[in-house]
């Protein structure tokens, strides 16, 4: 058979630079929470203040989704992965270089500007480059290397800290950034007709990608966009889930010193406290394939999608329940560790139906979706050293309001179709 008739395997180099971003992205954005003893002390900052940067980046993180993926939708996920790229490894190495509570806040602020159209963007380049089947695989590859990104960052991070400061530790880390932002303008190409690797046979496979690359960018609907069921609950659980997940990133090592009463500089703390996001790495991974595989058999995507959205939202708030009965610090973290893996099944799902009902919109729709539920984060990372001051420091009821979240997330699941589109065909 001749070669040119077998389909190039091009497209998979997009997942390649795609798991690579999400490791970077993570371990910029965690190395922070497993420094942050040294800030605190060499900045003489509390926790109500350290509160207060966390909440800058997700603030920023928040606020510039919607433009960060806009922005792919009109110029190409090429042109604006570079920029944003280099533009958050600047503020990772300037992160080094605060020297207080409002320098810090500057940087954290806008080291989540830059970040926050990765994700959007990362969407953007698969609805151009992966037929609709390998949508859900693909995101949950991404989002499994981007959870292990930060799953390891403790432990990364315990390791450079025996050599440098952690203000070196976060000028290290923003070169990686800058290498990757270099060799993905290199290699990739916003239409794949473009790029040499692929032939005729691999375009073939991409025909109903390629619409969401002909007739230029539309303009963004508004009104559809705050009208749309389905756009709507996804926003409100992700506003759910991030809401919790923000305290794994940020007060998870606090919880294991204070309640736990772990020694956070023994290596056993760190695996333990990069638990939830390993497991959650492999929840993202599963939850994709398995959707597809159900999807297969039924023949409805995303009545697949619904079935595990909702048995992962309940069997994360479950086992954050189940944490809050044992006293062995070890099993503790196992069943938070488990309500990550449930919390990620669900991952694929979301991102996919991002894709799937914005259509040549995805960055756009994946960057509301994203911008809504880092707002849930930076109201958790607020909303837990004021809960914890209001309970007299119970962290039990600490982990009922995120349980609760779970619950309404799971309700949100019930009702999202991923096969209403945004724009009509």
């Amino acid at each position: 058979m001749d070669s040119t008739l077998r389909p190039s395997r091009t497209r998979y180099g997009v997942i390649v630079f795609a798991v690579l971003l999400g490791i970077i992205h993570y371990i910029d954005r965690v190395c922070i929470s497993k420094s942050q003893t040294l800030i605190q002390r060499d900045l003489s900052l509390d926790e109500t203040q350290m509160g207060y940067v966390f909440a800058a980046f997700s603030l920023a993180y928040a606020l510039f989704e919607i433009p960060g993926g806009w922005l792919g939708d009109k110029w190409g996920p090429r042109r604006v992965l570079l920029r944003i790229v280099m533009f958050w490894s600047v503020f990772t190495a300037a992160t080094g270089y605060a020297w207080n509570l409002a320098s810090m806040i500057v940087c954290r602020f806008l080291f989540g500007a830059g970040e926050a159209g990765g994700f959007p963007n990362i969407a953007k380049m698969f609805s151009l480059w992966l037929p609709q089947g390998e949508h859900g695989v693909a995101q949950g590859i991404t989002w499994m290397a981007a959870r292990w990104g930060g799953a390891f960052t403790p432990l990364l991070v315990v390791w450079i800290l025996g050599f440098v400061s952690w203000r070196n530790t976060f000028v290290i880390f923003a070169f990686l950034g800058v290498a990757w932002a270099v060799a993905f303008y290199l290699w990739f190409r916003d239409n794949p007709k473009d790029h040499k690797g692929v032939n005729a046979a691999e375009l073939a496979l991409l025909a109903d990608a390629q619409k969401n690359m002909d007739g230029g960018h539309a303009s963004i609907p508004w009104k559809r966009l705050f009208t749309n069921k389905s756009v709507l609950l996804l926003w409100l659980y992700y506003f759910c889930i991030t809401y919790v997940w923000y305290f794994y990133i940020t007060w998870l090592p606090k919880y294991m010193e204070q309640e736990l009463k772990m020694d956070m500089k023994a290596p056993l703390s760190s695996v333990l406290n990069g638990l939830p996001l390993f497991l959650g790495g492999i929840g993202c991974i599963l939850g994709g394939i398995v959707a597809r595989r159900m999807a297969a058999k039924s023949g409805r995507l995303s009545r697949a999608r619904r079935q595990i959205g909702v048995f992962g939202m309940l069997g994360a708030g479950g086992m954050i329940v189940l944490a809050t009965t044992m006293n062995n610090p070890v099993y503790v973290m196992v069943a938070m560790g488990l309500s990550g893996f449930c919390n990620d099944l669900s991952m694929p799902g979301a991102w996919g139906a991002c894709m799937d009902v914005g259509g040549k919109l995805a960055g756009s729709v994946s960057g509301s979706m994203n911008m809504i539920g880092n707002i849930g984060g930076a109201v958790g990372i607020v909303a837990i050293p004021w809960l914890m001051n209001l309970t007299h420091r119970n962290w039990d009821q600490v982990m009922y309001v995120s349980a609760s979240f779970y619950l309404v997330a799971a309700l949100c699941w019930a009702f999202i179709d991923s096969d209403e589109r945004l724009l009509e065909e």
